[in-house]
This record gives structure tokens, sequence and C-alpha cells, in this order.
């Protein structure tokens, strides 16, 4: 009978909606930042059917909860979110409430999207903040590229940030196959033409601009099995699809390391791969200065 118990409640499913990625953070993140206990000790209390969300037994992950919202209960007893005011920065409200701005060194294989169907680790997994879910990332950084990214739920910087018209520039250190000389990064910045969002080149394909803002040559080196290899600092104001590993592509050269360094006025300095942290209400100052906005504060 026990054995024909424990069967039926490995059979709940997720509810639907607690399959939506942006509905909050994963469960198991929302039991640890409760207190309730480890987050792989959390997977466990789900996979035994011990914990229940509005009601339902939830054995199945991945779940997404709003912790200000559900109703989580481990054994039958309800457990309390802690307070998230002090994930949040100050001064920065908005009819949104609240605003918050991260600073993510995005490691290699790792995707900055919130949403992604094949569940490979997300720049948003690394923050471990209850909040975490209701953030989005300022633009986005390929599979194989690291550095900064910035995430916040401030959609209007978000925009302006990233839209073209407003020429916030991004600066990236590159290292690429072979001697690049002056005369290629002349190129770079007088522009070259790529099929747009991933079309095709030839008849008929939508071509488009691009240039580099800013190009310079940091060094060479010549590695006796690498060959040799060329380190770039370049500047965009108008990013697009792998863009930067597209144009060196075009002058016959591969990107071998991309890490983005700077969005705007602000640097990527403090974190090591993987780690994060808020910005500084100094940094985010400079965003909005950088973006044509003035930044509201909270009256006290």
């Amino acid at each position: 009978m026990a054995r024909r118990l424990r069967k039926s409640i490995i059979s709940h499913e997720t509810p639907s909606e607690l399959r939506d990625a942006s509905r909050g953070v994963r469960l198991h993140k929302a039991m640890a930042d409760a207190g309730v206990a480890s987050r792989r000790e959390s997977e466990a209390l789900i996979a035994e059917g011990r914990v229940k969300v509005n009601g339902h037994v939830i054995t199945q992950m991945p779940a997404w909860i709003d912790p200000q919202v559900d109703r989580i209960t481990v054994d039958g007893e309800h457990i309390k979110r802690r307070p998230e005011s002090k994930w949040t920065t100050t001064g920065a409200a908005g009819r949104g409430g609240a605003k918050t701005y991260i600073m993510v060194n995005k490691p290699k294989r790792v995707i900055s999207t919130n949403d992604d169907p094949e569940g490979r680790k997300r720049v948003i997994d690394l923050v471990d903040i209850p909040i975490a879910a209701r953030l989005f990332p300022v633009g986005r950084l390929d599979f194989d590229s690291t550095g900064l990214i910035l995430l916040t739920n401030d959609g209007e910087l978000t925009n302006r940030l990233t839209h073209p018209s407003y020429e916030v520039t991004k600066r990236y250190l590159v290292n690429v196959d072979g001697r690049l000389t002056e005369v290629d990064t002349e190129k770079l910045r007088k522009g070259l033409y790529l099929a747009h969002k991933g079309k095709p080149s030839g008849a008929g394909a939508h071509l488009r601009l691009a240039a580099a803002a800013v190009v310079k040559i940091l060094g060479h080196e010549t590695d006796r099995t690498r060959g040799d290899r060329t380190s770039l600092s370049i500047t965009l104001k108008e990013g697009q699809n792998r863009e930067v590993r597209r144009i060196v592509a075009r002058l016959g050269h591969k990107v071998r390391k991309l890490q983005r360094v700077a969005i705007g006025p602000v640097k990527l300095k403090g974190l090591a791969l993987g780690e994060w942290r808020m910005l500084t209400s100094t940094e985010v100052n400079m965003l909005y200065k950088a973006a044509g906005m003035k930044r509201k504060t909270t009256k006290r």
C-alpha cells in the first residue's frame, strides 16, 4: 500500500504555470533562500514529494515560483521568504518600483538569454538572489565569449543601452589567429558588409555595413604550436549578431578569445569569471548619462 501511494505521489505533474521560466526563481533556489535547506537538499525534498506549491505536490523540476505570491510548504509547514530589500539598489524608483543593476563576468559556455529550451546554464543562474528571475540581460554575449554583461529590471535603460541609435559603446579584448596589420584595422574601421540576421551572403542577401568605432593593435606573439596571434581592442557602437567574430572572419582570420570589458563608461572590474556584484550608484549614474537619461531618485 505504501509503495502504491509513493508511486501516485511521484506521478504528479508540475502545473503549467510553474513551468514558465519568467514567473520567478527556481523552486529549489527559493527554498534555499528561505533557509529550508541547501539547494541539493531542497532538490531531494522535492523529488521525495514533500514540497507543495499552492497546494500542488511538486516532484518534477525545473519549476519556477514567485516568492512574493506563491505559497510553499514542506511537510505541511509553510515557509516564508526572506526580505528582498537588501537585493535592490537604493534611490532608483519608477513605475516598476525599485530597480536592480548587476554586473556579471560571464564565463564561456554560458548563455545570455533567460529562455533556453535546451536547458543550458544561463547568466541569470549565476546570480543567487531572490529577484534574479525578474532581471534581464542588457544585450548578449555569445556562447563562447566571456566578460561583462549587465542584468537589470530597468527596461528603458536596457533599451537605450542596446538600441544602435543611442550609440552606447561596447569594448572588447580580442585574440586573433595570424598577424593583423594597420591595413587590416583600417578595414575594420571603414566597415565590412555582413549578411543581416544570419542570412547567407550572395545574390539577394540583405547586407549591412558593420564598422568598428575604434580598433587598436595591442600586440603580436608567435608560438611554436599556435603560430602568430594578434591582440586587439575593438570598440563597437552598433553590434550585429556575433559582429566581432564575423568581421574578423571577413579578413581571413579567426577569433580565438573574445572578452567584453566595458559597456559605455562602466568597466568590468573586481570580478573573477562566474562572479557577480551590484553596480555602485556611481556606475548606474554613469550608464544613465551615457544613455542620455536622467536618473530618478527616491525621496526619503
